[in-house]
């Protein structure tokens, strides 16, 4: 039997883990396992890839994540979902985790969870957790059995390696990205900085050259067994937009497209009305009226207010959303086509781009967190990953390299992916001038070129917030911006992700041509031209 690794960290730790997640499922399956726990830091930020990944290459995802304190940020328990209430249960811990100005063990025990399993390698915390929830004592095997096999007994032990690169020879590699996490240089980091050596996944070889007591495998089996979620991706998870007395959301949204019609067109045609039948049938049968009512409800209280404002995208090319006010171009008189926006064989949900003044934006999304809930309403992050030139200078920071020595360089790399830097003179003109001619400029080349696509850190997507039809923690992990004293609250998952949980986005952006037009209105009327 494989034993199922418990402790992985993929290099969406953030500058933690250094292991690609399609690298890691791929090399899971390649030694033989049968299902995998992703693990990372205090963050759910890679689960989405990883359970698509997984899904993909025919090996069980286990959705978990390992938990941190800020009395001592060493110490730590690793959370493993049971279920889909215990995925939402280690959202919810996790935006706690990261909310918190201060977050203790006695902040996870007093909220756990019987939905999840609890593993650690402290007889402190396991004794704390072993008389109310599922909990495990984890054993280091990566240098063999310890010597303590006796004493262990008493205790429900699961064998473990924590796994944060692929193979031996890559923890130089994760020496140089801890030491850009850190800001440090290859001198000057420190062991506690730093994990053991021997923290890379192992093959079946590895686990033939020892025999493990025969319940430590039959607890592995029992988490194995006992962790199910299912968080049917791309089941879209709409909020429901609230009627009055008995009417539907249907019949809400046709009484508003009706008495749009007659206020756009002057004469209704049977052209006309059979188009808008036609689009409503079709946003019916995909369940999006909710979303149209929601979007509408936002345009009415900007117009209650006053605000400048336009619909834009293939929105344009709808019928309703002409009719609801969310655009301002005639789909008839255009011949705009429907389906663009929206057909019954599109798996995608209509996205209306909705345009504010720059000075209003943040006043109108204000109104939607009011309005529809601060527990069901975030931002979006977005994730940003190395690119060429900042790869190449923060490994050039941590090889020793100055300001000065590392600009006479990178002033020349364009902007592109880090995997090109080492072909840089020969795919691009501007950096023919490039000339690396020492050794140790060939190593800074290498190792950056192994950051591209590793996310950097997370900021906030220019304009796309979710509202979720309950808790939004019941489907995501929630934390601050970068700047957190601007209050910002973000989901752990990016936009695609987002998508793929089930969540809608909502798109209110910024526009600075908007801001000129309303100042240019309110001095005409000022002037009373």
């Amino acid at each position: 039997m494989q034993i199922l690794p418990v402790h992985v960290h993929s290099n969406f730790t953030l500058l933690k883990g250094t292991i690609p997640i399609p690298e890691l499922v791929r090399s899971a399956k390649d030694f033989g396992y049968g299902a995998i726990a992703l693990t990372d830091s205090n963050a759910m930020y890679g689960v989405i890839p990883f359970v698509k990944s997984a899904i993909e290459i025919g090996i069980r995802p286990i959705i978990g994540t390992q938990i941190t304190f800020s009395e001592n940020p060493e110490d730590y328990i690793i959370l493993l979902a049971k279920n889909n209430e215990g995925y939402a249960d280690m959202c919810q811990e996790i935006t706690r985790r990261n909310l918190f100005d201060v977050y203790t063990a006695d902040h996870l025990i007093s909220n756990a969870s019987p939905n999840i399993f609890y593993i650690t390698p402290s007889i402190e915390y396991y004794r704390n957790f072993e008389t109310i929830q599922d909990v495990f004592f984890e054993v280091f095997v990566h240098n063999g059995l310890p010597e303590n096999l006796e004493q262990l007994r008493e205790l429900r032990c699961i064998p473990s390696i924590p796994v944060y690169f692929l193979k031996n020879e890559d923890y130089a590699f994760h020496r140089i990205v801890s030491a850009i996490r850190e800001r440090k240089t290859l001198g000057t980091i420190t062991h506690h900085s730093l994990v053991d050596e021997g923290f890379y996944l192992r093959g079946a070889d590895f686990w033939q050259e020892f025999l493990l007591p025969e319940t430590w495998l039959q607890n592995l089996r029992f988490i194995e067994e006992h962790c199910t979620v299912d968080l049917r991706l791309g089941e879209y998870k709409f909020p429901h937009y609230k009627v009055n007395g008995d009417q539907t959301s249907f019949g809400f949204l046709w009484q508003l497209c009706q008495k749009g019609l007659r206020g756009r067109y002057p004469e209704v045609t049977e052209k006309i009305q059979d188009r808008l039948d036609e689009e409503l049938s079709v946003i019916q049968d995909l369940n999006f009226v909710d979303y149209f009512l929601i979007v509408w409800d936002i345009v009415m209280e900007a117009n209650r207010r006053g605000m400048v404002h336009i619909g834009r995208g293939s929105a344009a090319n709808s019928l309703v959303a002409y009719c609801l006010g969310l655009t301002e171009v005639d789909p008839i008189q255009y011949d705009l086509y429907f389906e663009r926006f929206l057909n019954r064989s599109r798996k995608s949900p209509p996205d209306v781009d909705l345009d504010f003044s720059w000075k209003e934006r943040d006043e109108i999304i204000k109104y939607v967190f009011e309005r529809y809930g601060y527990e069901r309403v975030a931002m979006i992050s977005t994730t940003v990953t190395f690119r060429a030139r900042s790869a190449f200078r923060e490994t050039a920071k941590v090889f020793g390299f100055s300001d000065e020595q590392i600009s006479k360089y990178s002033k020349f790399i364009p902007w592109t992916s880090a995997a090109n830097l080492e072909r840089l003179p020969e795919k691009f003109p501007e950096a023919r001038m490039l000339k690396f001619d020492d050794e140790i400029w060939q190593v800074v080349l290498k190792q950056a070129a192994r950051l591209a696509g590793f996310p950097h850190h997370l900021s906030i997507h220019p304009s796309g917030l979710v509202i979720a039809p309950d808790k939004i923690t019941h489907y995501t992990a929630l934390e601050y911006a970068k700047n957190k004293g601007l209050g910002l609250i973000i989901t752990q998952p990016d936009m695609y992700s987002i998508e793929d949980i089930g969540l809608v986005k909502i798109d209110l952006l910024s526009q600075r041509s908007l801001g000129v037009l309303r100042l240019s209105l309110n001095q005409i009327k000022k002037n009373d031209y």
